[in-house]
């Protein structure tokens, strides 16, 4: 295994775990529980730590698409901008998120405040982590791109 191997395994959880904390953080939301929301909290800040090591491995991987017929940088380039400002939100949300996590544990006035702050914020990160997953999907599978597209 290489490290453009391991970036193709772990590209996938960040989005993963912003998406599942999303669906935790609705159902925290609709049951009214607050160890709901916490749990959705501690799957933000873990979804920005993996953000960290798909990124770096991304980073990395690039020496291995040099030696490959058919792969445009322009795409890798593409791929690697809109990852960096998808990883920029993971890293704000990871902040909201243990911010919050600190308020619910601490009982303060605010946590129901920053419950909507980050609820709202998730579709700006999911929007970026789709964006990001698209153009990595152009970079070497251009099988799929027609579904993404149509």
């Amino acid at each position: 295994m290489n490290i453009a191997h391991l970036h193709l395994i772990l590209n996938h959880l960040p989005i993963t775990f912003v998406i599942l904390g999303f669906v935790v953080m609705v159902c925290g939301f609709i049951y009214r529980s607050e160890i709901v929301k916490k749990i959705a909290y501690l799957v933000f800040i873990l979804g920005a730590l993996l953000g960290f090591t798909a990124f770096y491995t991304g980073e990395n991987s690039k020496q291995f698409l040099d030696g490959i017929k058919g792969i445009d940088k322009h795409l890798i380039m593409s791929h690697e901008e809109i990852a960096l400002v998808f990883l920029a939100f993971l890293y704000i949300l990871g902040v909201i998120s243990l911010v919050g996590l600190i308020a619910h544990w601490r009982k303060k006035y605010f946590s129901k405040i920053i419950d909507f702050v980050s609820i709202i914020f998730l579709f700006v990160v999911i929007y970026f982590a789709i964006q990001t997953a698209a153009t990595g999907v152009e970079i070497r599978h251009s099988e799929i791109l027609e579904i993404i597209v149509n």
